[in-house]
């Protein structure tokens, strides 16, 4: 009798191992994977802060390239 609650103790773990527990973790990381797909706050303020100093830095680069275009029209040239 021994023999047949170790035999269906073994049947019970290799379908625990081979249905439940690849599905059980298919789940786990699709939930894991669904809640990190967006940014964090502090990841939005900081993308924020860069597209301000981006928009910032753009309008300096075209200032200063204006400003060169008046006093050395050939500038471009000589790189």
């Amino acid at each position: 009798m021994s023999t047949t609650v170790i035999g269906m103790l073994t049947v019970i773990a290799i379908v625990f191992m081979v249905v439940v527990l690849p599905v059980w973790l298919l789940l786990h990381y699709l939930t894991r994977m669904k809640s990190m797909r967006g940014l964090k706050k502090e990841d939005e303020v900081a993308l924020e802060k860069l597209w301000e100093d981006c928009a910032r830095m753009t309008k300096r680069i075209k200032s200063l390239e204006t400003i060169l275009d008046i006093k050395h029209p050939d500038w471009r040239d000589e790189q």
